[in-house]
């Protein structure tokens, strides 16, 4: 049966409870968060990329915790129950070498809240240096991954011409 797909980018999330529902999302130094609640067959999956703050010396990560707080109580406003959710997370690779980690970073926003807030993390794939596309079906809690190669890197094939010399002469 196929259902309703749902694409979602950096800063979103979506919810669905339709049988065949997919919700997918490209992912590089981002973590993507696919929660579901097995007995009611709802489920969801966020896109985020973490920008940590520290306020009086204490790291904070108000747009990660936002960004979570908003796909769980979308999901018990449809009807899941917040302490029967398990999750899967995904991305958090390193994408451009000679910067910080930011990949780690999200990685570890992602494990860390869960485990605060007693959600199961039943499977991830974090960190490495590939792109990957999640597809994730809410409503049976299954997620497939595809990494996404390195595009290689084109070479001209031609030389330029050089211009033609002439007696006029613009700007």
């Amino acid at each position: 049966m196929t259902g309703k797909q749902y694409n979602i980018t950096q800063g979103e999330y979506a919810i669905a409870d339709e049988p065949g529902a997919m919700i997918s999302t490209i992912l590089g130094s981002c973590v993507a968060t696919c929660l579901w609640d097995p007995d009611r067959h709802i489920g969801g999956m966020n896109h985020i990329l973490v920008a940590q703050t520290s306020v009086g010396g204490v790291a904070c990560d108000f747009a990660g915790v936002n960004a979570m707080e908003l796909l769980i109580n979308a999901m018990v406003r449809r009807g899941a129950d917040r302490n029967n959710l398990r999750a899967k997370v995904f991305g958090g690779a390193k994408m451009v070498r000679g910067l910080s980690d930011i990949g780690h970073l999200n990685g570890l926003f992602a494990l860390g809240f869960l485990e605060r807030e007693g959600i199961p993390c039943l499977g991830q794939s974090l960190g490495g240096t590939s792109a990957r596309h999640i597809r994730f079906f809410p409503a049976e809690g299954r997620a497939m991954q595809k990494t996404v190669e390195s595009a290689p890197e084109l070479k001209p094939i031609l030389k330029p011409a050089s211009p033609q010399k002439n007696d006029v002469e613009l700007f």
